[in-house]
């Protein structure tokens, strides 16, 4: 009797795991379009243009999957989160997924019940101020007023860094990245301090980005990458494979220029199955056979949306580092495609 009772809960909980996964895919088809969650402007990352069209290299996360979803990468509406509201945003229902450079934690994944889907950028806390202060390391600091997003993993790694180091500091209270480049320029915050990407995607906006220095120290590790809600599986599985499908196309020399002709089929099975032309990848998940190959289209591989939108030669200017392939002495790995 027990072990009945048991499997009949297990039945039960397998099957609404499965609506509930099924749900979300289900809903992206049905309105057409994808509602992906993103930052309210960090450039390179994500900001819309003067027309209004969102661009960058957490867009291109999004676009990808709307591509794998209806073969479209234009099938997407943008939908701005702050630190404060992008939780809550994914938790109700308002976007589909959430793609705003934001920390894989523990708390988040268990205690918020989002799945994280993988990392697509390798980042860590750091900290920008004016050249005139003369400030070189960030343990010169002390009695500093600090520009801080609110609702990040930034106030306790700044809180915890200070305290460490035995020294005090101002924190300035902000929401946005475009509120608190303004607070920093006005002077209201002697520093800056968030992910040391979007230091680098800010300051290149300003007018004179030599008069702003960025500090050695990177006081955190910051794993950012899209994340669902728990018991989204099937949902969680598409937009996990879309991030691996760009990596792996990357790894296996998968580019935008070369992918027509790949499609074509190679005498390498994986590039088959990743495009489609072997296996059945795409029914599995749902889609059709050509999901990851519309994917990896619309912006290129991994290496391709780095470099266009943050990579050396954009004004941001960053180099791969971490981010790099796993053949290169980076971070960079995707489970394989069979």
């Amino acid at each position: 009797m027990k072990k009945s009772v048991l499997f009949g809960a297990l039945t039960v909980a397998s099957l609404a795991a499965g609506a509930a996964a099924a749900a979300t895919l289900d809903d992206v088809k049905a309105r057409g379009k994808l509602n992906c969650g993103v930052t309210t402007g960090v450039p390179g990352f994500a900001a819309p243009d003067a027309n209004g069209e969102w661009a960058g290299f957490d867009v291109a996360v999004c676009r990808a999957v709307a591509a794998a979803v209806f073969g479209d990468g234009t099938a997407v509406e943008f939908i701005p989160t702050t630190g404060k509201t992008r939780f809550t945003a994914l938790a109700s229902g308002e976007i589909d997924m959430l793609a705003r450079n934001t920390t894989w934690t523990f708390s988040r994944d268990v205690d918020l019940k989002f799945d994280f889907v993988g990392v697509n950028y390798y980042d860590g806390q750091g900290f920008m101020v004016p050249t005139e202060l003369g400030v070189s390391s960030a343990k010169d600091l002390d009695g500093a007023t600090v520009c801080i997003q609110t609702g990040t993993t930034t106030e306790l790694n700044l809180a915890d860094y200070f305290r460490s180091n035995n020294i005090s500091y101002e924190p300035v209270p902000i929401e946005t990245n475009a509120e608190a480049q303004q607070q920093y320029l006005a002077g209201a915050c002697d520093v800056y301090t968030t992910d040391a990407s979007a230091l680098a995607a800010t300051r290149a906006t300003f007018e004179a980005p030599t008069d702003h220095a960025i500090l050695p120290e990177i006081i955190s590790k910051e794993p950012l990458g899209p994340l669902v809600r728990h018991g989204d599986n099937a949902w969680g599985d598409i937009v996990r494979w879309s991030l691996n499908a760009l990596i792996t196309a990357e790894e296996l020399g998968v580019t935008s220029a070369n992918i027509a002709e790949m499609s074509n089929g190679t005498n390498n099975p994986e590039i088959n199955r990743l495009l489609g032309t072997e296996g059945s990848l795409g029914e599995m998940l749902g889609l059709e056979a050509d999901w990851a190959k519309n994917a990896i289209m619309v912006g290129g591989n991994y290496g391709e949306v780095f470099e266009s939108n943050i990579g050396l030669s954009t004004p941001i200017g960053i180099a791969r580092g971490l981010n790099a392939q796993w053949t290169d002495g980076g971070l960079l790995y995707s489970p394989p495609f069979r």
